[in-house]
């Protein structure tokens, strides 16, 4: 009697779109106002600078997924170039905490906008809010990967669309005066703000969990990855462009978050601003989603191979719900509810530069495999690193909560992989 396989129904720009989803969250609102106050108007080279960098990450991405394509992402490619060992254990609890951690953070920003336009901002309602959107994406994300990426697509679709009429708007009236190079700050200030708006792009590495729903993901994957970058790359600097050649560089620093919606009045007053709060409700409500997705895929690799406790690989309930998600679902509405997001927020950009630096290092090990150049891998790993260490002397430093909150989190990961590989030993 033949098996049959369930077929894949995942496409190349579903699987895109799952990455730019999950770029285009909460980053572009909250990045300009912090990233403005560093390198001024000249944010948009910032972002241009970021791309290139996810750009030379999302190669090595690129060349290990089509080479080894596995619902474990880039996790399955760690362990390719360091084992299964205590390396690949303590990274993949730190992605999977981490992806808690951003998942609450971005679903905090959902209920702050939807808090302010339902009830004038009330910080209960902000967390009801907040959480019932985890609860709303948990649920779809057990239905399945095409209901994810369905849904996934119709956001996107729709954020990109009115981002593309923003800008359009926006450059088309901007002042010329606002962008003139020769107000710009020097150089180090240029590049210390890339460690902040590198953080939008933080995003793409979840195409790497798309391999296991592609039906040819040694060709289609790579293809995602590609136009995902692509696409956030043009859509941050557009926008950028737009609210810094529409607003000085002090109002984009003094609106913050509304930034945006502030900078779409001019030419198309009320409703700008309106529609602007929509696109922000309807980007971290996709974010939410996107960075639910990779639990199921990984915590049913990682606890097939060891890494994780065989319970992570299971599901409950009539309707099969993976333990996986619904953790991960869990820390994040706890998260909400007990702790204050916006004192850590650079948090899941300091873990996701380390995370992105060790899978390289990995691929080092493996290059002659995938095909991949080592002078693109060399600059891919000094650039993310460089990151991560301008990050550290500018931002790091200035957030004693954040560091603090990094340090935690990492000798949690550690701690945790300790103890299950002493449990698992001992059963054994």
């Amino acid at each position: 009697m033949s098996t049959t396989v369930p077929k894949k129904q995942m496409t190349v720009i579903q699987a895109a779109f799952i990455g730019v989803g999950s770029m285009v969250g909460a980053g572009i609102f909250a990045l300009l106002g912090a990233a403005g106050a560093v390198a001024g108007s000249a944010v948009w080279v910032s972002f241009l600078i970021a791309g290139a960098i996810a750009g030379l990450q999302g190669y090595s991405f690129a060349k290990l997924g089509a080479t080894y394509p596995s619902g474990g992402g880039m996790l399955a490619y760690l362990a390719r170039g360091f084992g299964e060992g205590h390396v690949t254990g303590i990274v993949s609890w730190l992605f999977y905490v981490t992806g808690a951690i951003v998942g609450a953070m971005v679903a905090s920003s959902f209920g702050g906008y939807a808090s302010a336009v339902l009830t004038g901002r009330d910080p209960t309602w902000a967390k009801v809010f907040a959480v019932a959107l985890i609860v709303l994406m948990t649920f779809l994300n057990a239905v399945g990967s095409t209901a994810v990426a369905k849904v996934q697509s119709l956001i996107v679709k729709a954020v990109l669309a009115i981002l593309s009429v923003f800008a359009i708007v926006t450059i088309a009236n901007w002042n010329p005066a606002l962008l003139d190079p020769a107000g710009y700050p020097g150089v180090r200030e240029i590049i210390a703000s890339v460690a902040l708006t590198f953080f939008a792009f933080l995003g793409f590495g979840v195409i790497t969990f798309t391999a296991k729903d592609l039906p040819a993901p040694s060709r289609q994957l790579p293809r995602a990855m590609y136009l995902a970058l692509a696409i956030a790359t043009t859509v941050y600097v557009a926008v950028s462009l737009g609210v810094f050649g529409t607003l000085t560089a002090d109002q984009v620093v003094a609106y913050g978050a509304t930034a945006l919606a502030e900078a779409a009045k001019p030419t198309l007053g009320q409703f700008g601003y309106v529609l602007m709060v929509v696109t922000a409700l309807l980007s971290t409500a996709g974010a939410v989603n996107a960075t639910l997705y990779p639990s199921v895929g990984m915590t049913r690799h990682l606890a097939s191979v060891g890494q994780f406790p065989p319970v992570f690989g299971r599901s409950v309930g009539r309707r099969q719900v993976p333990v996986g998600l619904l953790v991960m679902a869990g820390l994040a509405a706890v998260m909400v509810l007990l702790f204050n997001l916006n004192s850590i927020a650079s948090l899941g950009s300091a873990v996701a530069l380390l995370i992105f630096s060790a899978v390289t290092l990995a691929h080092f090990k493996v290059y002659r495999e995938t095909g991949a150049l080592l002078f693109m891998l060399i600059i891919a790993l000094i650039a993310t690193m460089g990151t991560f260490l301008v990050f550290c002397t500018t931002t790091l430093v200035n957030e004693p909560a954040t560091a603090a909150a990094l340090v935690v989190i990492l000798a949690l990961a550690l701690i945790t992989d300790l103890l299950w590989k002493r449990t698992r030993s001992r059963a054994n």
